[in-house]
């Protein structure tokens, strides 16, 4: 079943940040993985929210997710993510399209 990754990021140095978001773009043509929306700017339409941008990425399933983040690659590329950027990672289960 699909599984969403919501990534919330405060960004601390931009030109590391930005060198991680170009390689992490070209990884991720290797793995089963879908950018759904990056946004640097959302609308906080309820509570609070002390983040700089939110990514929303798609897994068909959790074991694709994993097999991402425990690559050599992304362990490389995620290093500039980590020192540029403090990050809440959130993986959460897609529901199913029945209705019931």
């Amino acid at each position: 079943m699909t599984v969403y990754a919501i990534v919330q990021l405060s960004i601390a140095d931009r030109a590391t940040y930005s060198r991680y978001q170009e390689r992490f773009l070209a990884l991720i043509r290797q793995f089963k993985c879908a950018v759904l929306a990056a946004d640097e700017h959302p609308q906080v339409v309820e509570g609070s929210w002390d983040r700089e941008k939110v990514v929303l990425l798609s897994f068909p399933d959790k074991a694709s997710f994993w097999e991402l983040v425990r690559s050599p690659q992304y362990e490389e590329v995620a290093r500039d993510r980590r020192a540029s950027s403090s990050a809440v990672v959130l993986l959460v289960q897609g529901v199913s399209g029945k209705r019931g």
